[in-house]
């Protein structure tokens, strides 16, 4: 499952994060293995439909999946409204009805649409693991203090490889 890999999480973008070519570029690796192997690749694509949409808006260039990571054939693209993929989407019956139970998960960004989705999945029963060096995140505030994206994926991360999920590199899928 690829989520969120958008133009606006890029260079130029509207809400540019730390590592997205990077991340892209492994997210692209794991998609191709998939493919080779002729297993299923879900797309979730964000789309922020209100007047005020500070990114993602429809229509424009920043809300289409990024070139790199950008489905082929019939290869299903969900679009949600939340952070969580699940949520008012009808990702869940798409799963089931292709009989998954382990999800492989990857995108943008780690600390919001990725954890949400993540622990949605783990709490409708799907074992997920997480390709942490397929995902990116951007530097957040919190109480007056920056916290570097670096170090905000890598919490992120270690909440979910606690219980949630397994970790691993895009080389080792």
């Amino acid at each position: 499952m690829i989520i969120d890999i958008q133009n606006d999480y890029f260079s130029g973008g509207r809400s540019e994060l730390v590592g997205a070519d990077a991340a892209a570029a492994r997210a692209a690796e794991v998609i191709a293995g998939f493919r080779e192997r002729g297993e299923r690749v879900v797309h979730l694509q964000h789309v922020w439909d209100a007047p005020d949409a500070e990114f993602f808006a429809p229509g424009t260039p920043g809300v289409e999946i990024n070139p790199a990571v950008a489905p082929v054939g019939d290869e299903p693209v969900v679009q949600k409204a939340f952070p969580n993929g699940f949520q008012h989407t009808d990702l869940e019956q798409r799963l089931r009805g292709a009989d998954a139970d382990q999800l492989v998960l990857c995108g943008m960004m780690t600390s919001m649409c990725v954890d949400a989705t993540v622990r949605a999945a783990v709490d409708l029963g799907f074992e997920c693991t997480v390709v942490y060096d397929a995902c990116a995140t951007k530097d957040l505030r919190f109480d007056g203090r920056a916290v570097a994206a670096t170090d905000v994926h890598a919490a992120f991360l270690a909440a979910l490889g606690d219980g949630y999920a397994a970790l691993t590199s895009a080389s080792d899928v």
